[in-house]
């Protein structure tokens, strides 16, 4: 169903408002972070649920379980038994915002800059997901009086360490959440002035391997060369991994994995690309190559085939190296 004039308009009126709840929202420090002030994710919490009951859904509550941060969920239900029923996933917590030095503007102080963008820890991952959809559902029930659908919404406080209550949370709540579709809001656009629509993600798999060769430290000098180094055996597996493309040599990774449709590669190919811009906006270095399977594309390779990144490596320490 295409949105009638009315409520794009509705929206067109709606969205400095929108705007200024966003700035507001970004402003909250709410790092879900070890070692951060959890007070600052639960005043996010309540700001989220605020804004829920504010854009016309009810049965807005704060729920929370056993060493969890607080979720924000709310559901408007008047679109009929026989309207599908949309459940709307965001997150209000942030990563830390690092050095501050590194920052051209205060973290939390969203500030628009001459690009025309806000900019500011949380802006984008994700409270922009939040009242995106929230000002869509604003202009529909300003212009229309009532949602095409049912919704349902679930803003969780913890996405950014892992959703470690995220599976709890949906079984002890499956009812209430119950739903036909799913929305993530926690996606990108292309760029400025494209809007973009993710229609499947990329699974994950997390492996973490661990190599052991001496039951305790020994002299690289005294014992190199007969004995068995867990490094080094360990920088051999790492290497068998991918080919000398860079795509995945494990046996079968890509056995399984669907073909793009005519419809979705003309997608894919209709997006502008420019090779200098991806670098760098993706920091790779001067002389550095894409990897991968060399006859699908970059896009192909970046949002519909396998990848494998090595996300963090640990062994002996520099210092009492010998």
């Amino acid at each position: 169903m295409s949105a009638p004039a009315n409520v794009i308009e509705s929206l067109d009126r709606g969205i400095d408002a929108a705007l200024e709840d966003l700035a507001a929202l970004a402003r909250i420090p709410s790092v879900s972070a070890r070692g951060f002030d959890p007070a600052h994710v639960a005043r996010s919490a309540q700001e989220t649920a605020e804004l829920l009951a504010k854009s016309g859904l009810e049965r807005v509550e704060i729920l929370t379980l056993p060493g969890a941060h607080p979720y924000a969920v709310g559901e408007w239900l008047h679109a009929g038994p026989d309207a599908p029923t949309v459940l709307v996933y965001a997150h209000h917590d942030v990563q830390p915002p690092g050095r501050e030095s590194h920052w051209q503007s205060p973290p939390f102080e969203p500030t628009r800059r001459g690009d025309g963008r806000l900019y500011g820890r949380g802006v984008v991952d994700d409270k922009a997901g939040v009242l995106l959809h929230l000002a869509a559902q604003r202009a529909w029930l300003a212009a229309a009086g009532a949602l095409p659908v049912n919704v349902k919404w679930i803003v969780e406080g913890e996405e950014e360490t892992g959703s470690e209550h995220l599976a709890e949370f949906l079984r002890a709540h499956r009812t209430r959440l119950d739903c036909d579709v799913l929305v993530l809001s926690d996606t990108a656009n292309l760029d400025t002035g494209i809007p973009s629509l993710t229609t499947s993600l990329r699974g994950i798999v997390q492996v973490d391997v661990t190599v052991r060769a001496l039951d305790h430290p020994i002299h690289s000098g005294m014992w190199g060369g007969p004995v068995p180094d867990a490094a080094t055996a360990m920088t051999s597996l790492l290497a068998r991994l991918i080919d000398e493309r860079g795509a995945i040599a494990v046996p079968g990774v890509y056995d399984d994995v669907p073909e793009l449709s005519a419809e979705e590669r003309a997608a894919l190919a209709a997006l502008p690309f420019d090779a200098d811009t991806f670098r760098r906006d993706a920091g790779m270095s001067a002389g550095a190559a894409f990897i991968g399977e060399s006859d699908r594309t970059v896009y192909e390779r970046l949002w519909h085939r396998p990848s494998l990144a090595l996300t963090a490596l640990e062994g002996m320490p520099i210092a009492t190296a010998a």
